[in-house]
């Protein structure tokens, strides 16, 4: 297995963004390849993507599973977040996820991240045991919405 970030949109990138996103989202589109282009060059955004070692039987590593580490300074210091953490179906199970948490958090710690946070849905229990897995710890805390409508 495989984790690396992504530096520059790719084909590749958003072919995985077509395949990927409807996995994390019934309502969110998959990203067009400008979209992908401004997202890996967005300031504190880091795109981290999941490739099997071994080929697949047409000898391809595709990109399967992703995971957006978003950082921001406040006044209390470099903070960084875990969103759309997402592996594909086919490659549940065999660690894709786990490679993917713990590279976002040692990279945000080298950044000098004093917390990482993420949430997830009570539903997601394999996210659940994953995150609690990685070292992450259930918070006290209320998490609120402001969506405009």
């Amino acid at each position: 297995m495989s984790v690396d970030v992504v530096s520059q949109s790719t084909p590749e990138l958003v072919e995985a963004m077509e395949r990927l996103i409807p996995q994390l989202s019934r309502s969110a589109p998959a990203l067009t390849a400008e979209q992908c282009e401004a997202l890996v060059a967005q300031p504190g955004v880091y795109l981290f993507a999941f490739r099997p070692d071994t080929p697949l039987a047409d000898g391809s590593t595709p990109i399967l599973g992703m995971l957006t580490l978003a950082t921001f300074t406040i006044p209390t210091g470099l903070r960084a977040w875990v969103e759309d953490v997402v592996v594909d179906g086919d490659a549940r199970g065999q660690g894709a996820g786990q490679a993917l948490v713990e590279a976002a958090v040692a990279y945000a710690q080298s950044l000098g991240a004093r917390t990482v946070d993420l949430t997830s849905r009570p539903s997601r229990e394999a996210a659940n045991r994953l995150y609690r897995r990685a070292g992450f710890k259930l918070r006290e805390t209320n998490v609120y919405r402001f969506s405009g409508e």
